[in-house]
């Protein structure tokens, strides 16, 4: 196990000995979890599309090498680094986000993805992470320096967000944005009338997604009543569980990785549920928490608002992705198609978490007698 003298003055020394090295081994965990998954589950699907079994393994792999580069490279940086990194990543991925909508490759009705070199990029993941950490900036700022309109900012900036996510259309990632953004008006201090005001136009707003938006009315509309529609995956994905039983079937030994098309990112976890069992989910579902748990344990003695602001992003950022593909799975929500954090197939999804959870890690250091201007 890597280790460092405490009196070494490096910056990995002390990197070492102030990150919170039980969410780093978490966070190791699933990522392993996720390669494990991504090998008994994505094979089958290869093969239906006329692929290589191992196509999506290897460039599972392709990813998973830099996305952990990326995250242990991001959480060496400090507060204002974190803020600064943050800010202009947003900056462009915003703007490749715009783009999407003009030359976006358009993949069962949306433009969210853009090709490059060969390989699919959704800007809009990594605008979430980066978003959390701008709109937190904003907040503080807000509160540390009078007359500066960092509330103000913050709305515009989730406006535009919004209005683009929308425009792809990418409603259930729209949800996700402003639940994040909310909480963390929320804890800045939003009064409570405004709390209420949000509130019921937020509630408009789904009411208007589901009236005018034909997938939205779909997906809604087969959730309460399974037998008015398709619902082969969910449908699918319940048997999975319902054979996997308490132990599993045992790894390889699943059928459902063979008759689902999302086995290997949509539906990962019904395939863990077939393979391994009640028991695996458990272990799965407890990882989750505990680094969410952990988290927001670590901001009860902070003293920064910047700092928790932007955590509390991420942690709910993360926690809010890995409950809806979860509860998607075991039909307690409508469909979305969203990844189960570090383990479902998917690139853009793999480097934005990790950007996310190293910045988190960055933010949750221990920081003695920190006395830098955040």
């Amino acid at each position: 196990m890597m280790s460092f003298p405490r009196t070494d003055r490096s910056v990995v020394g002390q990197w070492w000995w102030t990150v919170d090295r039980w969410t780093l081994l978490a966070i190791g965990i699933l990522i392993g979890m996720g390669a494990i998954l991504t090998l008994a589950a994505s094979p089958g699907v290869a093969g239906r599309i006329g692929l290589d079994q191992f196509h999506f393994v290897r460039r599972q792999i392709i990813f998973l090498l830099p996305a952990i580069a990326v995250m242990l490279s991001v959480s060496l940086l400090s507060p204002l680094w974190v803020r600064r990194f943050a800010a202009a990543c947003f900056a462009v991925f915003l703007a490749l986000m715009a783009a999407t909508l003009f030359v976006g490759s358009e993949i069962k009705g949306a433009h969210r993805w853009l090709y490059v070199a060969g390989l699919s990029l959704q800007p809009s993941e990594f605008v979430k992470p980066c978003f959390a950490v701008v709109a937190a900036w904003m907040f503080a700022e807000q509160k540390r320096t009078p007359g500066f309109p960092g509330n103000a900012v913050s709305v515009l900036l989730y406006l535009t967000v919004l209005a683009i996510l929308l425009l792809q259309p990418d409603v259930g990632m729209a949800l996700v944005v402003t639940a994040v953004w909310f909480g963390q008006f929320f804890v800045a201090g939003l009064s409570m009338y405004l709390v209420g005001l949000l509130i019921g136009v937020g509630m408009a707003g789904l009411v208007a997604a589901y009236s005018l938006l034909p997938h939205v009315t779909s997906r809604v509309d087969r959730f309460l009543n399974p037998a008015g529609g398709d619902n082969y995956q969910i449908d699918r994905a319940m048997d999975a569980f319902r054979s996997g039983g308490l132990f599993g079937r045992g790894p390889g030994e699943g059928s459902v990785k063979t008759v689902l098309p999302d086995a290997h990112t949509d539906f990962i976890f019904a395939v863990a549920g077939e393979e391994y069992g009640l028991f695996l989910c458990l272990v799965i579902v407890g990882l989750f928490a505990f680094i969410v748990l952990r988290g927001f344990s670590r901001l009860l003695s902070e003293n920064n608002l910047f700092v928790m602001l932007a955590c509390t992003g991420l942690l709910t950022q993360f926690g809010l992705q890995a409950i809806i593909n979860i509860g998607v799975n075991l039909r307690l929500m409508p469909t979305k198609g969203m990844t189960l954090p570090f383990i479902s197939y998917g690139g853009s999804s793999l480097l934005a978490l990790a950007l996310g959870m190293g910045m988190l890690l960055a933010l949750t250091r221990f920081r003695p007698g920190a006395g830098e201007r955040l």
